[in-house]
């Protein structure tokens, strides 16, 4: 994801040789030339820990999505069970407007569906209740 300026990490239990598996027989069929970013093995649980993703009990993760700042901070994460299909167009909407925050540093904030080139917020005492005068919900929901 070179245009957005990050780096994408997948990581899983499985082994290399599974990931190898999986990108050669399925996800090669689904991405034309396989997934772009690196798929990474933790098959002792040790990162889904650390992020409290792994099921100690059935010895997998839960799939989980972290968006970390260049601090290292987590911005962000979603976490969802195996059953249950990401969004990656809403992901790279919230790297994008996590970005726009950062590089105002704090003086605009993006409500909620916004995209890039649509209307910010900004951050004030006056902004208090007033939240529906700049942007209507309905907006929001209908683009």
């Amino acid at each position: 994801m070179q245009e957005l300026d990050v780096e994408v990490l997948s990581i899983s239990v499985d082994s290399i040789f599974v990931h190898k598996m999986w990108n050669d027989h399925e996800l090669s069929k689904m991405v034309q030339d396989g997934i772009p970013f690196p798929m990474l093995a933790d098959q002792g649980g040790d990162v889904g820990r650390l992020y409290g993703v792994f099921d100690e009990e059935g010895g997998t993760e839960t799939r989980g999505r972290f968006i970390i700042d260049p601090d290292g901070v987590v911005q962000g994460f979603e976490v969802l069970t195996p059953p249950v299909g990401r969004n990656v167009g809403e992901t790279i909407r919230q790297i994008q407007a996590f970005q726009l925050v950062r590089e105002s540093q704090g003086t605009e904030a993006t409500p909620s569906g916004w995209k890039p080139g649509k209307k910010t917020l900004k951050p004030s005492p006056d902004l208090v209740g007033n939240v529906w005068k700049e942007w209507k919900v309905s907006e929001a929901f209908n683009e």
